[in-house]
C-alpha cells in the first residue's frame, strides 16, 4: 500500500507538515510540475524501523495489522530537527486528556486497559445518502494508510510532535455521499462505563458523550485525518483506540477520541467543552497565539518532555505551523470572535 509522497519545497522554518502531505492527495497531484525538488524524503523508509525501536510492538487485530506492514513510511519530517523532533513515545502515550478514564494526565495510560476496541463499528448518519452502520475494517480499507507526522498543541499550552497512521476523513465522508444540506460534521465518543471509569465519576463535567464537531470544508481538508495508529503500531486505548479525530491546526480537545458516530448536519454542532464554558472553547479552537485563553496566555507552549529544570518553551504558531495550508478557510472571519 503506497503512500503518494511528492518532493516539498520552499519551505520555512514554521512549516513542520508543508507541501508534501497537503499535496498528497490525488487532486493536489496536477500543481506538482511547479513543486521543488531540494528537500527529498528519500531517506524516511530506511530511518523508520530505528525511529520505534523502542515503541511496543502492540496487538492490532489482523486486518490493521496487515495494512501497518504494506503501508510506506514515507511522511513528513520536521524541518528544524531540534524544534520539532519527535516526542518519545513513553510521553505521547502515557501524558494524556482523556476524561472517559479520569481527569489526571496518568489516568488514560493506567486504566484504559479496560476498554474493549474489538470489534468497532462506526454509525454514520444524517444527511448522507450512503449511511448506515460500518465495521471498522470497512471504514479504513478502501483508504490508503499514511503515516502522517503533525504537531500536536493542547490548548493548555503543552504540545508534542506524533507520527500517526491515518486516512483522510474526506474519503470517508465522500464515501457517504453528504447531501446539499450538509454543512458540518458532528463525532461522537464510545458511551461504556463500565469500562470507562470516568463517565460513571460524580464529579465528571461533561453530559456524555463527548462530542466534537468541524465545519465540512475543514473536514474535507487533506490535513484532517482519522487516526488507528501511532509510532508504527495501532492506537494504544490511552490514545484514543481504535479510531480517533487528527486536525493538527486546532487545539487537541478538537480530536475526538474513541469515534463511534460520524453525523452530517445542516446546523453548527456544540462540542462538549464549548457547552461547559462557552467563553474558553469557542467551536473553532484553531491555533493562536494572539487569542489567549481567558487563565493563561497561548503566546508560548511547552514542547513535551519538559522539566521543572530543562524547560522546553517554544514560541506558538498561528495553526499550529500550518498556516499556509489551512488560512484560507478563514477568510473574511474575525479569529478573536469566532474562536
Amino acid at each position: 500500500m503506497l503512500i503518494k509522497t511528492p518532493q516539498p519545497g520552499d519551505l520555512r522554518e514554521s512549516d513542520v507538515t508543508p507541501e508534501s502531505v497537503y499535496l498528497s492527495r490525488r487532486r493536489f497531484l496536477g500543481g506538482l510540475a511547479g513543486v521543488g525538488a531540494g528537500l527529498a524524503l528519500s531517506g524516511r523508509a530506511q530511518a523508520a524501523a530505528a525511529d520505534y525501536t523502542d515503541v511496543p510492538a502492540g496487538h492490532p487485530p489482523t486486518w490493521l495489522a496487515g495494512e501497518i506492514e504494506r503501508a510506506k513510511w514515507d511522511a513528513v519530517v520536521p524541518q528544524d530537527p531540534e524544534l520539532d523532533k519527535l516526542t518519545p513515545y513513553q510521553d505521547a502515550s502515557t501524558y494524556n486528556n482523556f476524561y472517559e478514564f479520569g481527569t489526571g494526565k496518568g489516568d488514560p495510560s493506567k486504566r484504559a486497559d479496560s476498554l474493549t476496541t474489538q470489534p468497532w463499528s462506526v454509525v454514520i448518519d444524517g444527511e448522507v445518502d450512503n449511511g448506515g452502520r460500518v465495521a471498522l475494517e470497512d471504514l479504513i480499507t478502501p483508504s490508503r494508510l499514511e503515516e502522517r507526522i503533525y504537531r500536536l498543541r493542547c490548548v493548555e499550552a503543552w504540545s508534542m510532535v506524533i507520527p500517526w497512521l491515518g486516512i483522510p476523513l474526506g474519503d470517508v465522508i465522500a464515501r457517504a455521499k453528504p447531501t446539499a444540506k450538509a454543512k458540518y460534521v458532528r463525532f461522537e465518543t464510545l458511551v461504556r462505563p463500565q469500562e470507562m471509569p470516568g463517565q460513571d465519576s460524580a464529579f465528571a463535567l461533561i453530559d456524555w458523550p463527548y462530542t466534537e464537531g468541524l465545519r465540512l470544508d475543514e473536514a474535507m481538508h487533506p490535513l484532517t485525518i482519522l487516526g488507528v495508529g501511532m509510532y508504527g503500531r495501532e492506537l494504544p486505548n490511552q490514545n484514543g483506540a481504535p479510531l480517533r479525530l487528527v486536525v493538527p491546526w486546532k487545539y487537541g480537545f478538537k480530536s475526538i477520541k474513541s469515534i463511534v458516530r460520524i453525523s452530517l448536519v445542516s446546523e453548527q454542532p456544540v462540542n462538549s467543552w464549548q457547552a461547559i464554558a462557552p467563553d474558553e472553547y469557542g467551536f473553532y479552537a484553531n491555533v493562536n497565539p494572539q487569542v489567549d485563553h481567558p487563565r493563561w496566555s497561548q503566546a508560548t507552549e511547552r514542547r513535551l518532555p519538559n522539566s521543572l529544570f530543562n524547560p522546553h518553551i517554544i514560541d506558538t504558531r498561528m495553526f499550529n505551523g500550518y498556516a499556509d495550508q489551512v488560512a484560507s478557510l478563514y477568510t473574511g472571519m474575525d479569529l478573536r470572535k469566532q474562536f
